[in-house]
C-alpha cells in the first residue's frame, strides 16, 4: 500500500513538470548561472574549498598517527584467520 502514494506523487510531479516545460527549465538555468557567476559566490566557494582541503589534510594526518606502528619493541602480529603463525603452508 505504500507504493500507491509514491506512484501518485511521481505521476503528479511528472504532469506538473511537463506543464512547466522548457520555459521554466530555461528560467531556472538562467537563475543558476547568475548565482554561480557572482564573484561573491565564487569567492565563498574558493574559501570553502580551501577549508575542505585543510580538513582533509588534518584528517589524513590524524589517521596516519593512529595507524602508524608504535616505536616500541616488536609486537606480535596477529595471523590471518585460519592461518598458523608458526609454520608456512606447504612451503608457500
Amino acid at each position: 500500500m505504500k507504493l500507491l502514494p509514491f506512484a501518485l506523487g511521481m505521476g503528479v510531479g511528472y504532469v506538473l513538470g511537463t506543464r512547466a516545460g522548457r520555459e521554466r527549465y530555461e528560467q531556472l538555468s538562467r537563475a543558476y548561472r547568475r548565482v554561480a557567476d557572482n564573484p561573491q559566490v565564487q569567492a565563498a566557494a574558493g574559501v570553502a574549498q580551501a577549508k575542505a582541503g585543510e580538513a582533509v589534510h588534518a584528517a589524513v594526518t590524524v589517521a596516519k598517527e593512529k595507524v602508524a606502528p608504535s616505536s616500541g619493541p616488536a609486537q606480535h602480529q596477529p595471523a590471518a584467520p585460519g592461518r598458523s603463525v608458526s609454520s608456512p603452508r606447504n612451503g608457500r
